[in-house]
């Protein structure tokens, strides 16, 4: 399950108007969130609490063989609680725990007159996280400056008497403009230098032009009433960039290349993200593909291949979401009201049961009265707006949990099981090994979240 600091952390960005997909490191971020989810192991509690719109605390309990725990604080320049809820009860689950995310406008630092009305960067803003991990007394903390729009930088350590060297150090340099993202990072670990870069095209990116049609009206775009082809046709972003890296204390180093094409969010038809990576030096490929087969279902698959030692591996997942059942009871009956006044003609055509007073009184039961709906008040921008958010906010509120499975070549198969009883949110999951029958079961837990 995505931690409450993490979820935090999201709203930083989106408040700074940072897009975190936009790195070359993000390419294969919905099919790993598909395939690579973490099953729990044993029992862990989590309490949560966002204190003040600029201050979060966490605190975790668990309990693997030995008690063990982790205290958390996170502090954010910019106010936090306008664009996030922090209480379990209400926080939409697909904030939470969606895996396929489909990708967000890239900000036009590149030209301005091509930005989006809402694009909004705020510069000299910072966000400190700290973590302490008991009883093992190892520190993680983790600075975030925002240095102007385009230019972010961000320093992480670990610390613990276990690590080599009593810890290590990064620092991260990331420069984005929208159209290409650089990245520029140091690490004490074996000296590592490294360099890495995206470059985005088509969909949202491809002209000016263009970018002015995604800004005109709903119906010019055949948003809500299109025809076949512009749900057949894809509208989608392609990203290519590579990475390269040195290690100055081992001599060693290592470059690979990746290109990735995702649907954006305006497009009609199934969204869907393909990536295809490669390594020449170890001459590993990798190929991955992930899709929103429907509203409630999404599914990944990966290839992966040597050409030196020819050996091979894939891994299939799947996102199944589940709704309350007291909705699909709701769901499953059609009340008169969603009959529309032109089939009512139709519908007193077919015979209907007579109640029993009725025939008791060997007469036809009196038709009932329609009564006419009469037009509200014309909503201004903020009463449309309202509207809007609560729809999304009902929307979003439909789902009781969601089921995640993924199956690897060794026959390893995971499942986790995600959602929220009254105030808590938990996660119930277990590693399975479908090789060994006789101790199938290698890890089982359950996390058990409380946020206020």
């Amino acid at each position: 399950m995505r931690e409450f600091m993490d979820y935090v952390h999201s709203a930083f960005y989106e408040a700074t108007g940072w897009r975190r997909d936009n790195s070359y490191a993000a390419l294969n971020s919905t099919t790993d969130a598909l395939l690579n989810f973490r099953t729990p192991r044993g029992l862990r509690l989590t309490l949560s609490a966002l204190a003040s719109p600029n201050f979060a605390t966490s605190y975790q309990l668990g309990s693997v063989g030995v008690v063990d725990g982790s205290i958390s604080y996170l502090f954010s320049s910019v106010p936090l609680r306008l664009l996030l809820t922090p209480q379990s009860e209400n926080v939409p689950l697909p904030d939470l725990l969606r895996s396929y995310r489909p990708l967000t406008p890239v900000a036009r630092r590149d030209d301005p007159s091509l930005r989006r009305p809402d694009d909004e960067d705020k510069t000299n803003e910072s966000l400190l996280y700290g973590r302490l991990y008991l009883p093992r007394s190892q520190l993680e903390a983790l600075l975030v400056r925002r240095l102007s729009p385009a230019l972010q930088a961000q320093f992480s350590a670990v610390s613990g008497q276990h690590l080599r060297d009593g810890g290590t150090a990064l620092g991260l340099l990331q420069y984005d403009v929208g159209r290409y993202a650089l990245e520029g990072l140091a690490s004490t670990d074996g000296g590592l230098l490294g360099f890495r870069g995206v470059y985005n095209f088509g969909g949202d990116l491809s002209s000016k032009k263009h970018a002015q049609h995604s800004a005109a009206s709903p119906a010019e775009n055949g948003i809500g009433g299109g025809g076949n082809g512009d749900k057949e046709r894809i509208y989608g972003r392609f990203s290519t960039g590579g990475e390269i890296y040195y290690g100055t204390l081992n001599k060693s180093g290592g470059i690979s290349i990746g290109a990735r094409f995702a649907t954006l969010p305006d497009h009609k038809g199934t969204p869907l993200s393909a990536t295809l990576t490669l390594n020449p030096l170890m001459g590993n490929i990798a190929a991955s593909y992930a899709v929103m087969a429907g509203k409630d279902c999404s599914l990944a698959t990966r290839m992966e291949f040597n050409i030196f030692s020819y050996e091979s591996s894939w891994a299939v997942g799947m996102e199944l979401w589940r709704k309350p059942f007291a909705r699909l009871a709701v769901d499953g009956e059609v009340s008169d009201t969603d009959v529309p006044a032109k089939t009512s003609v139709t519908k007193s055509a077919t015979p209907a049961e007579r109640s029993f007073n009725a025939k008791l009184e060997w007469r036809l039961d009196e038709p009932e009265k329609v009564t006419e709906k009469k037009p509200g008040p014309k909503m201004n921008g903020s009463n449309a707006a309202k509207s809007k958010s609560e729809a999304e906010k009902d929307k979003e509120q439909e789902y009781a949990g969601v089921v995640k499975a993924r199956l690897d070549q060794n026959l390893r198969l995971g499942v986790l099981w995600e959602g929220r009883v009254k105030s808590l949110l938990f996660s119930l999951g277990s590693g399975i090994d479908l090789k060994m029958m006789n101790k199938p079961f290698r890890t089982l837990g359950l996390e058990v979240q409380f946020s206020s």
